[in-house]
């Protein structure tokens, strides 16, 4: 009985970490993107800097949210995929609702898999530094 409490109790851990790995992702990147829409605005990029620009946004802010919410031992490579593959879900409902516009193209699975790789690459970095 104490095992199966036991497991629960670190399910809920687990389940919470991976919460707010992405509630900070989320934050981060509507912070950054705001920023980015700024520099872009004021040094008069070209469209084409917007696409670099969001997967890079990505990119760091499941890295940030990985390296600051996953701090229990084991399997950080797993949650890190799943916090990568959660956000990228929630960021394309959030940035489609207001842009507007909600389609599903190529683009949204690049989107989907390059959030999982970040992801997993938070996971285990995050993982390597709480080792020591």
């Amino acid at each position: 009985m104490s095992e199966n409490n036991s497991v629960k109790a670190d399910f809920k851990h687990y389940l919470l970490e991976i919460v707010k790995a992405v509630m900070i992702a989320l934050i981060l990147s509507l912070i950054l993107v705001l920023l980015s829409a700024f520099i872009i605005k004021v040094a008069n990029l070209d469209s084409n800097a917007v696409v670099i620009f969001n997967q890079i946004i990505r990119s760091v802010s499941i890295l940030v949210s990985g390296l600051f919410a996953l701090r229990l031992h084991g399997n950080g490579w797993l949650r890190g995929i799943i916090v990568g593959f959660i956000y990228s879900i929630f960021a394309y409902l959030i940035f489609s609702l207001i842009g507007g516009e909600f389609t599903f193209d190529l683009t949204l699975l690049n989107n989907i898999v390059l959030g999982m790789a970040s992801g997993l690459i938070s996971g285990i970095i995050a993982m390597l530094i709480r080792r020591k």
